[in-house]
């Protein structure tokens, strides 16, 4: 979350403001909180996105044959999902969406400010 926070120059600036103006210096944020912090929300968001508890989600035995793009998965074959690789794909999220990207979210933190 830190690299995301230093990405943009009011990144850290932003998310500061907006926890002072809905939860305030003199309390801990409570989940009832969480809806009147979008800022904050999606730092968090896309923290999980680009950095996933567990890069691979539980194993799975395909029950029947399939095809995924260009793979054919007969039935009984081991399957596991790249959360991680999912996470980081341009034909999914788009162009300039990772990290180290030129695009609009080219630096992190970059798209919240």
């Amino acid at each position: 979350m830190s690299e995301l926070l230093r990405g943009g120059p009011d990144a850290l600036v932003k998310a500061t403001e907006e926890l002072d103006r809905v939860v305030g210096r003199e309390r801990l944020v409570t989940e009832g909180d969480i809806p009147n912090l979008p800022y904050i929300e999606a730092i968090v968001k896309e923290t999980t996105r680009l950095h996933p508890v567990t890069p691979l989600l539980s194993p799975r035995i395909s029950r029947e044959d399939a095809s995924v793009d260009s793979y054919d998965i007969p039935a009984g074959t081991l399957v596991f999902a790249n959360v991680w690789a999912i996470g980081r794909d341009p034909a999914v999220w788009g162009p300039g969406t990772m990290p180290t990207s030129s695009g609009r979210r080219g630096s992190s933190g970059a798209a919240w400010t």
